[in-house]
């Protein structure tokens, strides 16, 4: 071979070299996939949608060490059964009804029935950097945690089918529709009502409705008999608080769906709130009871986590110990409320999550600030940061909305299913527990 042939066969081989990484990276642009996702994003809304998930069994636990020692396992099963249940809705069509249609007011369509359509490219419409099936995922996972707090509230009284039944209608008619108006382009979120990771859509729809549940199933036979408030295991409960706190930093820092300064202000929000309602708590506990309860404590780090929820991506620090301290104190009052009204709310999910939710909710119209969040705008930020009562109207109309909303359909579904089927446990089943009535099992052998 000729020296010049030879030089130029080297040069097209080395033209080829340097040209096939471009050929790589045009091919892979061109599938759409490595201009649109950020990997970044991707990986963090992975880990925030397993930490939401871990939520719902930790709810599980939570609840079952609040109760008698034969209801553990009956709570334990029921967050299992509503995993399940709660996933086949949202992949059937209420993921289509809640996020199909951006353009829709009230209700979403069926262009995602069965999750059709959705895939791996970003639906832009709501989270711009990650696959449209990881969204629909994260925000499955809200759906199955917001109907297991709702068994908290109706706990060793309702038989397992109603339950069952209720459950699944509660999510159609209840949870669907609201996470539409708020989260789905519908319209309280046209209107500029915010709530950032759920205190609308998840803790004043599950308390409430606990609420209208507790009222249509009437009092526990412990509770008539004044013993229906003696948890049989407190580590439990720790433990099933602890867990919850650790998954609610994916709660509250996964819904910036990106991984990026305001998933960081919500992370750092949600631990500050949640910390300094415990403390407020207790010692609130203390001055009144005369000690702190380490029950109390707990559940005061759960009402902070409560309502910090709707504003953690809204607010600063200083926005946050205030959440927080409030929390401690008015969710505290909500359970001394309960208990005066006399309803049986089981485990307190009204006071907890109705009171804490609508509290941060409104605190969210107070102390939601442009330089933390660009979505709020400079006209209408918290009164306490931009003066304006704009944005506070804007809460208290979404507040009372769904509180009616939740509370009105939850009675008359449960007055209309009440006359299918019974509701309640006999007077025999109630005193034997619902873990050998409904599963034929005990926790503890």
């Amino acid at each position: 071979m000729k020296k010049s042939n030879a030089i130029k066969i080297g040069l097209l081989l080395a033209l080829v070299v340097m040209v096939l990484p471009a050929l790589s990276t045009s091919a892979v642009a061109t599938d759409g996939l490595a201009t649109d996702i950020n990997s970044g994003d991707t990986a963090w809304l992975l880990v925030a949608t397993a930490l939401v998930f871990i939520m719902t069994p930790a709810v599980g636990f939570f609840y079952g060490g609040m109760l008698r020692k034969e209801s553990f396992l009956s709570i334990l099963g029921q967050t299992i059964i509503i995993t399940g249940m709660v996933t086949l809705i949202w992949v059937l069509f209420g993921y289509s009804l809640a996020f199909g249609g951006f353009k829709s007011d009230l209700i979403g369509n069926f262009d995602f029935v069965g999750l059709h359509g959705v895939g791996q490219l970003p639906n832009t419409d709501y989270a711009v950097s990650i696959p449209a099936i990881l969204f629909s995922m994260y925000q499955l996972m809200f759906a199955i945690i917001t109907v297991a707090l709702i068994i908290g509230g109706v706990a060793e009284r309702m038989k397992l089918k109603a339950m069952v039944v209720f459950l699944g209608i509660w999510t159609v008619l209840v949870y669907i529709p609201v996470a539409h108006w708020v989260w789905g382009g519908g319209w309280l979120s046209k209107m500029g009502a915010l709530d950032f990771a759920g205190g609308t859509v998840v803790h004043i729809t599950a308390g409430v409705s606990v609420l209208a549940a507790a009222i249509v199933l009437g009092k526990r036979l412990s509770a008539q008999a004044g013993n229906g408030e003696h948890p049989h295991n407190i580590p439990m409960v720790v433990l099933g608080g602890g867990l919850l706190w650790m998954g609610w930093f994916g709660f509250n820092g996964g819904s910036a769906l990106a991984s990026n300064g305001i998933a960081s202000q919500a992370f750092a929000n949600t631990h500050i709130a949640a910390a300094l309602a415990a403390i407020t708590w207790g010692i609130v506990s203390w001055l009144h009871q005369g000690r702190p309860g380490v029950l109390g404590l707990i559940s005061g780090g759960i009402a902070g986590l409560v309502a910090i929820t709707p504003a953690s991506g809204y607010v600063d620090t200083t926005g946050a110990i205030v959440i927080g301290i409030g929390a401690g104190v008015i969710c505290y009052g909500g359970i001394l409320a309960r208990k005066r009204l006399g309803f049986d709310d089981s485990l307190d999910v009204w006071g907890v999550h109705g009171i804490g939710g609508t509290f941060g909710a409104i605190a969210t119209g107070l102390f939601a600030s442009h330089s933390v969040n660009g979505l709020v705008s400079e006209s209408t930020q918290g009164l306490f940061i931009g003066g304006s009562f704009t944005l506070l109207g804007y809460q208290l109309i979404a507040v009372a909305t769904v509180w009616a909303f939740a509370f009105g359909v939850t009675f008359i579904v449960l007055k209309v299913l009440g006359k299918i089927t019974p509701l309640r446990m006999t007077k025999d089943e109630e005193r034997i527990g619902a873990d050998i009535i409904q599963h034929g099992e005990s926790a503890y052998s």
